[in-house]
């Protein structure tokens, strides 16, 4: 915040000297306060939702989905432009919402459609914003309308069209718009008199716009048309100073994190939350093939210590290992109920059509394979999962949400079988792998202001020879290199960091700093690793961890350790958004490890917490198959104790 004080107070100060070097009179037409005018567009209607029952007389044998409509919109208009940038709006006019919704199949095999013809009269102020020196404007504002026209067209083959009006119609929207448009003047510059011709694109959301009280048919449009406006100016005589701008100088907080020796190889000890559910492909009953089969004789003798050996995997732990050990999840599920005679599980499958042949093909597997009574598996079916990853409202990506919740969850209150932590996850597995280019071996830059103030930045390593390598570009805020990958084979050496950075008011940027890097022995060092997966979009589920955190991962940390907190998401959503979700999620996580420690008198410990977001490069897995993006939702904890 202090940053951001002294970068704005700087530029104002800067941007307050402007050298005048003469001023001109001339004759000037001065640009209208007020325009009136007229408007017309065409209105692209998406439709998404659910739609049935048509009126109190019509309940269609199958529902409709989604749909699409071009309708017309025309309205009178009003603008306020006072001297500034802003300025105020309102348009009055008919705004057409009908379409047609995408052709279903009745019961009887018979295709089925519905057209709707839907408006109303809108009410629409704006605020309008300029960009100065330019033509461009861009506006936002709300949206109120009342519904004058509710008429609906509905045909079957085989039977009687049928026309009526829908029942439970909102008479009133209250929703919302935002858009651009350009002026483009048709009059003279010196004529008083000024016409202008507005081609505009807005956009209407479907927040606040299902136009009906029952079901949840939802309209999104997007309007794209033309204005014409009138206003009146005046002449008068001014001057106008011809100015030469000093470029605002930008500035930025450069500072480089080292590790004082860079460890080459980690054995670390893994517990690796496994996932209590099997993901289905789109339009398949089966068992993918990803996940292990095995025949009975190979179940006969299925261990799941099997799964434990060493493995190398990479600096963040992105290795084929930990997902081949869930993908022997239904094997680790087996081997435990045959050792548990007494536990029970049931299995949930969505959606409801499918879900139900799913979670049976699990259980052929498990009593045809391991031999598992089938009165100790329970099967059922739901139309969605208990924590499904489509939120109601969601519209975007969501191919990737619908094929998370295209699964079968297991369930159990056997504790031999899951572990009542983060929404039921099975009880993890323990496995051991090899890290070589650990992260705590990265060197992490921070560029304080970068992403707001810069178009990119780039670095320079110069070390004690002359020898330079350039990383880079980068736009985000903090970025690592790897320490291994920098000093390579030699055992030590000093280098001179050199960050320079394309401001986006076209300035350059220059910051110097220095690191000296040491390579480790050959020792290999010894770690421990903790998981905490989280459910979509939610960082407070850090919660229902803190009994594992606590009781198990805590007491695990001596003093004189590092711990190395990093948080991460899967692709769904905005870079930015999930930028914060992964840095909150490392921080609520520190927060509890520290409160642990503090309470048992370990203070001497260090952590480093970083949120990498959707970042891939550093992501623990890969997001194309659902578990993938279901393991990225994570935190990952690795305790490093101190060399002795």
């Amino acid at each position: 915040m202090l940053l951001q004080y002294k970068t704005i107070k700087r530029a104002i100060l800067l941007s307050a000297m402007v050298i005048l070097s003469q001023f001109a009179a001339q004759a000037q037409v001065t640009q209208p306060t007020w325009w009136w005018g007229l408007s017309g567009a065409a209105n692209f209607n998406f439709y998404d939702g659910t739609t049935q029952t048509l009126n109190s007389n019509l309940m269609v044998p199958t529902a409709f989905h989604k749909g699409f409509g071009i309708k017309p919109y025309g309205s009178v208009l009003v603008e306020y432009r006072p001297a500034g940038v802003w300025g105020i709006m309102l348009n009055v006019g008919y705004d057409g919402r009908g379409g047609k919704f995408n052709d279903v199949v009745a019961p009887c095999n018979c295709d089925a459609t519905l057209h709707t013809n839907v408006a109303y009269i809108a009410v629409e102020p704006s605020l309008r914003l300029a960009v100065p020196a330019s033509n461009l404007y861009f506006f936002a504002g709300p949206r109120l309308a009342f519904n004058i026209q509710k008429d609906f067209s509905y045909t079957q083959v085989k039977q009687p069209n049928t026309n009526g009006e829908l029942s439970n119609m909102r008479k009133t929207l209250v929703s919302g718009q935002v858009g651009v448009g350009y002026e483009i003047p048709l009059s003279s510059a010196n004529n008083p008199n000024k016409v202008n011709l507005s081609p505009f694109v807005s956009f209407l959301p479907y927040f606040g716009q299902a136009p009906r009280s029952i079901e949840s048919w939802q309209v999104t449009t997007v309007r794209a048309g033309i204005a014409l406006k009138f206003g009146k100016g005046h002449k008068k005589v001014v001057e106008i100073p011809v100015a030469a701008v000093i470029p605002v100088a930008v500035d930025v907080t450069f500072t480089v994190r080292a590790p004082k020796a860079l460890p080459l190889n980690r054995q670390v000890s893994e517990t690796l939350p496994l996932l209590n559910a099997v993901f289905f492909d789109d339009g398949a009953n089966t068992i993918p093939n990803r996940y292990v089969a095995l025949n009975t004789a190979q179940a006969g003798t299925f261990k799941e210590e099997q799964l434990q050996e060493v493995q190398t995997g990479t600096m963040s732990g992105r290795s084929a290992r930990q997902l081949n050990v869930y993908h022997n999840i239904l094997n680790i599920l087996g081997d435990r109920m045959r050792t548990n005679p007494g536990t029970t599980i049931s299995l949930t499958g969505a959606p409801a059509g499918d879900g139900k042949i799913m979670a049976e093909s699990i259980k052929t597997y498990l009593t045809g394979t391991f031999g598992i009574n089938g009165s100790r598996i329970t099967t059922l079916a739901r139309k969605k999962p208990a924590n499904p990853s489509e939120q109601p409202g969601g519209n975007k990506e969501l191919v990737l949400l619908r094929a998370e919740d295209r699964r079968v969850d297991i369930a159990s209150t056997s504790p031999e079988l899951l572990m009542e932590v983060g929404g039921g996850m099975m009880k993890p597995v323990h496995i051991n792998s090899m890290q070589t280019d650990p992260l705590d071996s990265y060197v992490v830059l921070n560029v304080d202001g970068a992403k707001n103030q810069f178009n990119s930045w780039s670095i320079n390593a110069t070390d004690d020879r002359g020898v330079t390598q350039h990383y880079g570009p980068f736009t985000n805020d903090q970025e690592s290199i790897s320490g291994i990958a920098m000093i390579g084979n030699n055992p030590e050496g000093n280098y001179k960091i050199t960050m320079t950075g394309e401001a986006k008011n076209g300035t350059i940027v220059t910051k110097e700093s220095t690191v000296h890097l040491i390579r480790q022995d050959a020792t290999i060092q010894k770690a421990l690793r903790y998981s905490v997966v989280f459910d979509f979009d939610k960082a407070i589920g850090i919660a229902s961890y803190n009994k594992l955190l606590t009781d198990v991962v805590s007491p695990l940390i001596t003093d004189g350790s590092t711990v190395i907190v990093h948080g991460h998401t899967d692709i769904i959503g905005e870079d930015d958004y999930n930028q914060k979700l992964s840095d909150s999620r490392a921080q609520q996580t520190q927060k509890v490890l520290e409160s642990s420690l503090s309470a048992t008198g370990k203070n001497n410990v260090k952590f480093e917490t970083l949120g990498f977001g959707e970042d891939t490069s550093h992501s623990p897995f890969d997001n194309t198959l659902p578990e993938e993006r279901f393991y990225n939702r994570t935190v990952v904890i690795d305790i490093i104790p101190a060399n002795k």
